[in-house]
């Protein structure tokens, strides 16, 4: 059986002045809405004045689109209150039933973001570990009590709960953070990686997996692209590259983690399918002219290869 190959789009910034971070996602959710891009996947930046968080942002997606899916790219766990969160994603589901797809990281992407998610020292990955429980636990059961290392509570409960059990994907790229998806996740998305490590990360996720006694769905591996459109700028070709390599810093060309072009995109992604990712974030590498001329050329380009 063929799995579903879904494409979805990030944040996409533009060039000049906006009246606001709202006026731009408002722009943003309808011109995909229009267009019939898959989902909307939204970071978590919190130091960031360009960006709204997640969840709040995709609770107005939703009320601006009937079928636009609504993800998060990727939420921070540790710091967080999981009962809290396990609440608003079962807000957020009963507003739009089977359009969220949320997806966790154990670490803030920006420096500047990692003390206000504060954990315990060197207890991070624990800390990640009981709250996904938690979160699942309480989407999953309309009473919990749980008493753990750092999580405590009675007869815990969030409403509505989702009819259908949402599905909770992580982020990484490390082996430990692989083991982890396969024993804890349902899903994965990736990023800063080629299809050949792709294709590892896959490997080491269906083995953890299997040694937990449990399966992951075969199309719930992803990853997301960043795509320098056709005649951009060098410069911010070049500053892409560099955040690359600060994010991979043993990778010898980081440049190989830009898809320099629609056609190299479509190229890339090919070769991600061959090895067995079906879902996937566009976003583009730098500031466009315009959303909707951005999501014109995104839909001739990629389109098609949505299955």
């Amino acid at each position: 059986m063929s799995m579903k190959v879904r494409i979805g789009v990030g944040s996409v910034p533009v060039d000049g002045p906006e009246s606001g971070v709202g006026q731009g996602l408002a722009e943003l959710v309808d011109e995909l809405e229009a267009h019939g891009v898959d989902s909307v996947w939204l970071s978590d930046l919190v130091s960031s004045s360009q960006t709204v968080d997640p969840l709040i942002g995709l609770a107005y997606a939703a009320g601006r689109t009937e079928r636009l899916k609504l993800g998060t790219g990727v939420l921070v766990l540790p710091g967080r209150n999981p009962a809290l969160v396990a609440a608003q994603l079962a807000g957020l589901a009963s507003v739009a039933p089977g359009r969220v797809l949320p997806t966790f990281g154990v670490r803030a992407a920006q420096v500047a973001d990692r003390t206000l998610f504060s954990v315990p020292p060197g207890q991070r990955a624990a800390v990640f570990e009981e709250a996904l429980g938690v979160v699942r636990t309480l989407l999953t059961e309309p009473s919990v009590t749980h008493h753990g290392e750092f999580f405590h509570f009675d007869n815990a409960s969030v409403a509505p709960l989702p009819i259908k059990p949402l599905d909770l994907w992580l982020g990484g790229r490390l082996p430990v953070g692989m083991r982890r998806v396969g024993r804890l996740a349902d899903g994965w998305l990736g990023s800063f990686v080629t299809p050949d490590e792709a294709a590892e990360c896959r490997a080491q996720i269906e083995r953890a997996a299997a040694e937990a006694g449990r399966a992951i769905e075969e199309d719930h591996y992803g990853t997301n692209l960043v795509v320098a459109l056709d005649g951009a700028d060098e410069r911010d070709i070049g500053a892409a590259v560099v955040r690359a390599a600060h994010q991979r810093p043993d990778v010898a060309e980081p440049g190989r983690l830009i898809c320099r072009g629609w056609a190299a995109a479509r190229d890339e992604l090919r070769r991600f399918v061959d090895a067995g990712l079906t879902k996937f974030v566009v976003r583009p590498v730098a500031r466009v002219a315009s959303r909707r001329d951005f999501l014109d050329q995104f839909t001739a380009e990629l389109g098609s290869l949505q299955t």
